[in-house]
């Protein structure tokens, strides 16, 4: 793969050269490599179809993922949260110790506790860290789903933008069978706050106990915003919103 340089940029393909663009430029590649067909058949590439099958299967793990939490991730993602989400459960499915090579996969990789460790802390949007963004401690009833943030002064234990008059904390439960194929999510009240010296002890409450059976997730979202003439809007399309996995059961 080479990078195209010049004043006339290119796409499609042209003889052999493949021509395209992409977030990190226009690239260009060439045209060949094994077949199809024989890549499915041959008994040289068993090895290239077995890691086809668990990447094929990581990345329907991750789509899971994203599809549960859509609501957040609306306003607190970055451009290749696919990709990245897709890598971590690629992760994480190595962790299954008990399926032949080829069938590796997520839902039985998260019987083992240091599967769900390799979830924690995971963030959502690369470009803002929960934990460069929220300096205060919380705390995770992982019977309740209630996260709770005492004394949370703003000025002092956010990190916000220039710009920013308020900031909203939220919370999720989620739970997915990644086995079946199924999910729910249980948001939690938000906590609107001015971005001043005022504090406050954030209870984030969830609305119900989700129902699936399966891995459970909790979230942490802070959003910010700028109100003018009473009207709060996102700030910079949420550039600078966070979101993470703080808790996996």
């Amino acid at each position: 793969m080479a990078k195209l340089k010049g004043i006339i940029k290119i796409h499609g393909t042209l003889d052999d050269l493949t021509f395209y663009k992409t977030q990190d430029g226009h690239l260009v590649k060439t045209k060949g490599g094994v077949s199809k067909e024989r890549i499915a058949t041959d008994a040289n590439f068993q090895r290239t179809r077995e890691n086809g099958s668990e990447f094929g299967s990581a990345a329907s793990a991750g789509k899971l993922l994203r599809a549960a939490i859509r609501t957040l991730l609306m306003t607190t993602s970055d451009n290749r949260i696919t990709s990245r989400v897709t890598q971590l459960m690629t992760i994480v499915k190595d962790y299954d110790g008990t399926s032949a090579r080829g069938d590796r996969n997520v839902a039985i990789a998260l019987n083992q506790a240091a599967a769900k460790a390799e979830l924690k802390d995971f963030n959502f949007n690369i470009a803002s860290p929960l934990s460069s963004t929220l300096f205060r401690a919380y705390t995770v009833n992982t019977t309740t789903g209630v996260i709770t943030i005492t004394g949370l002064t703003p000025t002092t234990d956010v990190s916000f933008p220039d710009g920013a008059t308020h900031v909203s904390v939220r919370g999720a439960w989620v739970r997915i069978d990644f086995a079946g194929n199924k999910t729910e999510i249980q948001l939690t009240n938000t906590s609107n706050l001015p971005i001043n010296g005022t504090s406050t002890n954030v209870v984030l409450t969830p609305a119900a106990v989700p129902t699936v059976v399966g891995t459970g997730l909790f979230l942490l979202a802070v959003e910010f915003f700028q109100q003018v003439n009473a009207v709060q809007y996102t700030l910079k399309n949420g550039a600078y919103n966070a979101l993470s996995i703080i808790q996996v059961v």
